[in-house]
């Protein structure tokens, strides 16, 4: 009998909160960058960085909410083949929306845009064990 996979999906809210984020800080940056420069249209700033996430999040969501990681026996498997033993996981971490997976060779993983970081991180020790 197979065993059932653990599944970890993107969540859509998470997905958008991340966004909304991201917009805020390309917002300001935008505006400092233009106050910067002296440019007495500051206000653009806020335009041009809220129009580009929003249009990279829109541009990228089908992809990006498809993306699958699992649990398989001893193995954990990510999209585009990545495949990393549970006993060679040194560090799980929590970043922003992303779980940081760090194995004992350096390598690195994201599991983005989990609706409960935490929880993700305890099923995974769960079974690293």
């Amino acid at each position: 009998m197979t065993e059932t996979p653990i599944r970890f999906t993107a969540d859509r809210q998470a997905y958008i909160q991340n966004h909304i984020t991201l917009a805020a800080v390309a917002m300001a940056l935008a505006m400092f960058i233009l106050w910067m420069m002296g440019s007495p249209h500051v206000w653009t700033g806020a335009i041009a960085g809220l129009a580009g996430i929003t249009a990279r999040g829109w541009f990228l969501a089908s992809e990006q909410l498809a993306e699958v990681w699992e649990i398989t026996g001893d193995t954990l498997i990510g999209p585009g083949g990545r495949r990393v033993p549970l006993d060679q996981i040194e560090t799980l971490r929590s970043m922003t929306s992303f779980v940081q997976v760090i194995t004992k060779g350096g390598d690195k993983h994201l599991i983005k845009y989990q609706a409960d970081l935490a929880a993700t991180i305890a099923t995974i020790e769960r079974h690293r064990r």
